[in-house]
């Protein structure tokens, strides 16, 4: 038999690597030939535990939740939403103007077919209702409840079709109206007296500053009403970044030269504002997220956190975003690893995160796409160095960092290798290392606002699907 330095180099490698796996938890990864890394390979094992997520920062947000559900696993999840109103500036509503109808129009966010909305659009009936805020939005965090005044003033009750555009009609001063067609929303009508009396009468002198109008309307707060909902609900997103978001006023006005003329103006919502104390521009939206965990083995995992049990361990934890739950991961053998293994340069850690569950299914599938981060000495949220520079490198430098679903082998995989090495060698101290749902096209290490998915994963307890890091070493003197 004739082998070539090519055959027999191969022949080496691959008898070297079947030798040097420790661990059986190790055996069957899949690996891509075009990426093997050779190397010993070490399990090493990652506590978990779960954390409550602090209230989110609302203000500026590419996208606001709405809704309401009821999770068998995470209890029921709440999002309402306090949105300031802002005029056309000198809007001249005419002489005795007549309200023919005032319409709130939300429009359903469209940038990710993935994660627009959240839970059932086939079974569940919506009911949302809409109130005047009491006060001007001034305060931002998910945890802030906004006061309202509790005459309702419109309400939309049906099924969310977030995928569906719509036709309506455009209304042309002296002209036909015309059918335009626009992207998913929703469409309130508002109670007629009330706008009546709250803008056309204020009158042009209403109309002449935002401040002005905003110190007179102060704005409108839509939270749906569990009551009149029906079935497992959902969270849906909605966009103010543009104008496709607004209050429509529809009325019947004296003309001149026509006698009387019907018009209508569109005030946007969600502008940015300016923002007198600090100079900077905030959004004047805002959303109140609230989570109800009663009876659930979440609630559980939080009564039994640590310091009252810390050497409580489990075969599942989960994370949830709209500042839900996260899950705190320390990994108590890379303190000792240059004792146990002498030292070594890492070539390649990858964190594996398998689903505890046997397969996430509608309307509750798991999250599209996780974060992973580090607190600093402050214990605030910054990034483990491999994001830092996967992320600066060419296209596709995300993803080289990983935390994408994956569903067909029902997990996630992070490359740390960067990160482990700096723990080894003590460069880095592990204030706490966390794992939390993001929004797919957005990267977060703060509580998010802009995603609902949830995920249930194996912790470290589990005797399959466990959470693990897998450490490929070279020995070196």
């Amino acid at each position: 038999m004739k082998f070539t330095k090519q055959d027999l180099l191969t022949l080496l490698i691959g008898l070297f690597l079947f030798a040097s796996c420790k661990n059986p938890d190790g055996v069957g990864l899949d690996v891509d030939p075009n990426a093997a890394i050779t190397g010993t390979l070490v399990v090493s094992p990652v506590k978990s535990q779960l954390v409550k997520e602090d209230a989110a920062n609302t203000a500026g947000l590419n996208r606001y939740p709405l809704g309401y559900m009821t999770d068998p696993t995470f209890g029921k999840t709440e999002a309402a939403l306090a949105m300031t109103v802002y005029p056309i500036v000198n809007t001249d509503f005419g002489t005795t103007p007549v309200l023919d109808s005032a319409v709130l129009v939300l429009k359903l966010d469209t940038t990710s077919t993935l994660t627009k909305f959240y839970g059932d659009t086939t079974n569940s009936k919506y009911s949302i209702d809409v109130y005047q805020l009491a006060n001007k939005v001034t305060n931002y965090k998910s945890s802030d409840v906004q006061a309202i005044n509790n005459t309702l003033l419109g309400n939309f009750t049906g099924k969310l079709a977030p995928n569906t555009k719509r036709k309506i009609s455009i209304i042309v001063p002296g002209k036909a109206d015309t059918l335009k067609t626009v992207p998913a929303q929703i469409r309130i009508p508002l109670n007629k007296a009330f706008i009546q009396n709250a803008i056309l009468n204020l009158g042009t002198a209403g109309t002449s500053t935002n401040a002005k109008f905003i110190d007179a309307f102060k704005g409108l707060y839509a939270q749906v009403n569990k009551t009149s909902s029906t079935g497992v609900g959902g969270i849906a997103f909605f966009n103010f970044t543009g104008t496709d978001s607004y209050l429509q006023l529809v009325w019947k006005k004296t003309n001149s030269s026509s006698g009387i003329d019907t018009t209508s103006v569109n005030f946007p919502i969600g502008a940015l504002v300016q923002n007198s104390s600090s100079g900077s521009s905030i959004s004047g939206i805002a959303a109140n997220i609230k989570h109800d965990y009663t009876g659930t083995e979440v609630q559980k995992q939080i009564d039994v956190a640590v310091p009252t049990d810390p050497a409580q361990q489990y075969n599942v934890t989960y994370l949830q975003g709209l500042a839900g739950v996260k899950t705190k991961l320390t990994f108590p053998a890379l303190t000792s690893f240059k004792d146990t293994y002498g030292k070594a340069i890492i070539n390649k850690a990858e964190l594996v995160v398998e689903i505890g569950e046997n397969a996430p299914a509608y309307p509750f599938n798991a999250a599209q796409r996780l974060s992973l981060y580090r607190w600093d000495i402050a214990h605030q949220p910054t990034d483990i160095p491999d994001y830092t520079t996967f992320s600066g490198s060419a296209s596709g430098g995300a993803a080289l960092f990983g935390g994408y679903f994956d569903s067909l082998k029902k997990r996630y995989i992070f490359i740390i290798t960067s990160y482990v090495q700096s723990l080894i060698d003590k460069n880095v101290e592990d204030y706490g290392t966390f794992l939390a749902p993001t929004s797919y096209t957005n990267f977060q290490r703060v509580p998010t606002a802009t995603s609902a998915e949830r995920s249930i994963i194996g912790a470290s307890n589990a005797t399959a699907n466990k959470i693990k890091l897998n450490i490929y070493y070279t020995k070196i003197n």
